[in-house]
């Protein structure tokens, strides 16, 4: 019966038209990049994103301005659409998680060049292991999170050009080549309570291989690039953008707010699927309001809307496809907000403003176990991921999703063996 209801809400969507959906929401940051910014600036400014170092935390508004930001952000969530499209992969909740993840974070360490080559290792992973690589996109997309690590080698190693370009593509691919399997095992550890489960992968493996460079004396570059004074400008985009989902999602289908109040109830832990569950329309409007919330939420404390924050936002934002809503994000800030409170930091600084909006990777958390553990696993995540980032020296850009996974994995067999002796 429920499998009936399901099909019967999505037939108002078809698969081309959820393509041409994030197609636009793309283009519409190209068309934002080209409204702010003169395209020769835009030009100079990508370069600039290309060939600066990207370990966190960088500001590719600072790096390249405005207009290149947007841009880059644009065009590689352009090319992975056609990715996705080219080798079949369904528009669900994950293909929308995955390719906002690459929009927000192309603002701060994702670009054009250097995705490619962790894409053509688990290429080849697939390949070698004569699977189709359709699958395992979804691995690739959020792999790229390891992207600053080919820019550091290629543009920042201290040897000469041509030995830096090849061991960057080597590393590149061979970071891509182990990351499916790895990124299945350790699912296992947190047990899907950790939405950024590669982010998780990323951080194990780049510790690794930040440790072998330190033993070689090599000691990658640090830096904190944050943007100001972008408050105003940003704020109209990302209104406009979740206002515009909300619209749609309401208007495509007589009961997109009953379903969307469905989607409210599920807990959000790897894999729940908002679109197979509830419907697309639904999913745009958690999507939207999502959005609209953690915008606000920034504002309201006397945060920055800069490169960083947009990634933050477009990560709840897609994630409201598959895993993150109202109701098991809110408890994950509340503890965040509490830590800030009674820590040594402020909630408006840089770092803690990130664990605010990238540690609702969390969510499954609450949406499981109730707001008091949801709070507690936010309380406890922005002490984790203070100091998490010395571990890979900024290089992993899911430094939340590293530490949401340790923080998951020690704390829900804790929850689990309380239950039980409560139970007993």
């Amino acid at each position: 019966m429920r499998n009936s209801r399901n099909k019967q809400k999505e037939r108002s969507w078809i698969e081309s038209q959820k393509t041409i959906t994030m197609t636009l929401i793309a283009c519409s940051l190209i068309i934002f990049g080209f409204i702010t910014t003169h395209p020769i600036e835009i030009m100079q400014g990508i370069y600039d994103i290309i060939i600066h170092p990207d370990s966190l935390i960088t500001d590719y508004l600072v790096v390249g301005g405005i207009g290149a930001a947007f841009v880059n952000s644009g065009v590689l969530t352009l090319l992975f659409i056609y990715l996705l499209n080219r080798h079949h992969v369904p528009f669900n909740g994950a293909t929308f998680a995955a390719l906002f993840l690459i929009a927000g974070f192309s603002f701060l360490g994702k670009n054009i060049l250097n995705v490619w080559t962790i894409i053509t290792g688990v290429y080849l992973y697939a390949k070698y292991h004569r699977q189709p690589f359709g699958p395992l996109l979804y691995i690739a997309l959020f792999g790229t999170a390891m992207a600053p690590i080919v820019t550091e080698i290629i543009f920042h190693a201290t040897l000469s050009f041509p030995f830096r370009l090849i061991l960057g593509i080597i590393l590149g691919i061979g970071i891509g080549f182990i990351l499916p399997p790895l990124a299945l095992h350790f699912f296992k550890l947190h047990e899907g309570y950790n939405l950024y489960n590669v982010g998780f992968s990323a951080g194990l493996i780049i510790t690794v291989l930040v440790a072998l460079f330190k033993s070689f004396g090599y000691h990658p570059s640090s830096q904190l690039i944050w943007g100001e004074d972008y408050n105003m400008l940003l704020a109209l985009y990302l209104y406009l953008l979740c206002a515009s989902l909300l619209v749609v999602g309401y208007f495509s289908h007589a009961d997109a707010f009953l379903q969307f109040k469905q989607i409210m109830t599920h807990s959000g832990k790897l894999s729940t699927d908002f679109i197979q569950l509830e419907g697309f329309s639904a999913t745009l409007i958690n999507m939207g309001l999502n959005g609209i919330m953690v915008t606000s939420y920034i504002l309201i404390v006397g945060g920055q809307l800069n490169g960083p924050t947009l990634g933050g936002i477009f990560a709840v934002i897609g994630f409201g496809a598959y895993g993150k809503h109202l109701k098991n994000i809110i408890p994950i800030m509340i503890g965040i907000i509490i830590g800030s409170l009674v820590k040594v930091w402020s909630i408006n600084d840089p770092s803690i403003l990130l664990a605010s909006l990238f540690g609702t990777a969390l969510a499954p958390i609450a949406g499981t176990y109730g707001w008091f553990f949801g709070i507690l696993a936010g309380f406890l995540h922005s002490s984790v991921v203070l100091h998490i980032g010395q571990l890979h020296a900024g290089l992993n850009l899911y430094n939340n999703g590293f530490s949401a996974g340790i923080v998951a994995s020690i704390l829900v067999p804790l929850i689990e063996a309380f239950k039980r002796h409560i139970s007993k």
